[in-house]
């Protein structure tokens, strides 16, 4: 009994042992990994820096705000989300595409467009516009 109590307990060591190389091996790949993005950060910024010199050397103020504002806001993620007719949200391609062509479909396919289309559009060709002549 003593024999197989003492196995259990160094399997069980050598259990915890792995998991404390594991622990201590998966905390030296996260300050390895931290180092990395603080440097990747450096050199951003670095880059960052030395554009907006080389812009206000060739007097390019327009870029340099744009620049500043830019880094200012940071990263700002855009959503593509459309509301259907039941009024959920929809983020598919397909569906979006549908709402889009339906819109798009009743903006332009209205009786009045039809009219304006058999008549030649002439309504839209009368527009008459008063210009004074030129003088000196």
């Amino acid at each position: 009994m003593k024999i197989c109590n003492r196995r259990n307990e160094e399997s069980r060591r050598k259990v915890v042992d792995k998991r404390e190389k594991k622990e201590e091996e998966y905390h030296h790949k996260r300050i390895e990994a931290h180092k990395i993005i603080k440097n990747k950060k450096k050199t951003y910024m670095k880059n960052v820096i030395e554009s907006i010199e080389e812009d206000q050397k060739h007097s390019n103020t327009r870029k340099i705000y744009q620049t500043l504002n830019q880094f200012k806001k940071g990263y700002q993620h855009k959503f593509s989300i459309l509301r259907n007719k039941k009024g959920e949200l929809v983020m598919n391609k397909k569906e979006k595409a549908e709402i889009w062509t339906e819109y798009f479909d009743k903006l332009l396919n209205t009786e009045e467009l039809r009219e304006l289309i058999k008549k030649g559009n002439k309504e839209i060709i009368e527009v008459k516009v008063e210009v004074e002549e030129l003088t000196i």
